[in-house]
């Protein structure tokens, strides 16, 4: 079977530094993957490399989250699939959303916990913010989700859902976590990279905490 995305010996540098060094790695219909590893080992920038392969088969939410504060948490959403309408239907949803588009978003944000969809994102709070990033991504119905620490600003319940949530959408998903424990639970396949190099590349059955620790030390 051809795999979905791939890297072969890949080396990347970001802003002229190298960040990544001699990736090779490939992506299968159906796996849902963890990357892991300490802080600047080039988690992001190796998300962002497998996304910008096929922008068009991923649906990409990345750290920063993006999104736009005086806007309601609907029009956020809704951005998701900006890009499968013609500019003039998405105006109509800017100043009249429309009910074909209020109830899928409606559904994703009763099952994420969100307040009303017509509240600003200003006003939400850090761990809702992440929900509404997480909801976009997930609106776009695309074939990979590709996700950056989608649940670094939530409490391990919230994380649960959210990780649960986003396995029950996607058959394939390439997630960076930070926390082991959810990586091994959500997870068939576990990478941990180490100054810029993959040094595991494991079935996650395989694996225990204990085993993973020394990626961080």
């Amino acid at each position: 079977m051809s795999p979905l995305l791939s890297l072969q010996q890949a080396s990347i540098a970001y802003a002229g530094t190298p960040v990544l060094h001699d990736i090779t790695l490939t992506i299968h219909e159906g796996e849902r993957i963890a990357v892991i590893g300490p802080s600047g080992a080039g988690k992001s920038t190796l998300l962002q490399q497998l996304y910008k392969q096929s922008p068009a088969l991923c649906a990409w939410c990345p750290q920063e989250l993006g999104l736009v504060g005086n806007l309601s948490i609907f029009h956020n959403v809704y951005m998701g699939r900006l890009a499968q309408h013609h500019w003039a239907y998405n105006l109509l949803n800017l100043i009249y959303p429309q009910a074909a588009e209020r109830r899928p978003v409606a559904e994703l944000i009763a099952q994420l916990e969100l307040p009303d969809m017509k509240q600003a994102v200003d006003a939400l709070s850090g761990g809702q913010k992440q929900r509404v990033a997480v909801a976009r991504a997930l609106h776009q119905n695309a074939h990979i989700l590709i996700a950056d620490e989608p649940v670094s600003a939530l409490d391990d319940w919230q994380s649960e859902r959210v990780l649960s949530l986003i396995g029950n959408r996607h058959r394939t998903v390439i997630l960076a976590l930070h926390d082991i424990t959810q990586a091994l639970t959500h997870c068939q396949r576990i990478i941990a990279l180490k100054d810029g190099r993959i040094v595991l590349n494991a079935d996650a059955s395989t694996l225990t905490p204990e085993q993973l620790q020394w990626v961080y030390d």
